[in-house]
């Protein structure tokens, strides 16, 4: 049941990524037309604060078995977003866009992929066995 969390976690993770992706993509990756929009900022800022937020909400064996993210960092710029907004350093979140949200994606999707696999196994063991 606790696998079955953490794995709907990464896969709510997996989709703000996708957001932050699309929207990079509708309105271009540029910092200057980034730094130039509010909307733009609020649009990316709110996926990382619900990034940020979901975090909080993994197992902490799961946290442990899967550290190749700084989980608590990711926390710890949810924070800054939701609590210092105005003051946000836009530099930063723009670095996180390019580079730490790619490999977020990426982790989560290999997590969620891993577990599939491991779940079919599981499946298709138990249906040999009923057999």
């Amino acid at each position: 049941m606790q696998g079955s969390r953490n794995i709907d976690i990464l896969m709510h993770i997996r989709d703000y990524c996708a957001e932050i992706n699309y929207t990079m993509d509708t309105f271009g990756r540029d910092y200057d037309i980034f730094v130039s929009n509010s909307i733009y900022q609020n649009a990316v800022a709110l996926c990382v604060l619900q990034i940020g937020e979901l975090t909080t909400h993994f197992t902490d064996e799961f946290k442990s078995a899967y550290n190749k993210v700084p989980w608590n960092q990711i926390k710890a710029l949810r924070n800054v977003v939701a609590h210092n907004y105005g003051k946000i350093d836009k530099e930063t979140l723009w670095e996180t866009l390019l580079n730490d949200i790619p490999d977020l994606n990426d982790y989560c999707c290999q997590i969620i992929t891993e577990h599939q696999a491991l779940e079919q196994e599981c499946n298709e063991s138990q249906t040999m066995n009923l057999s």
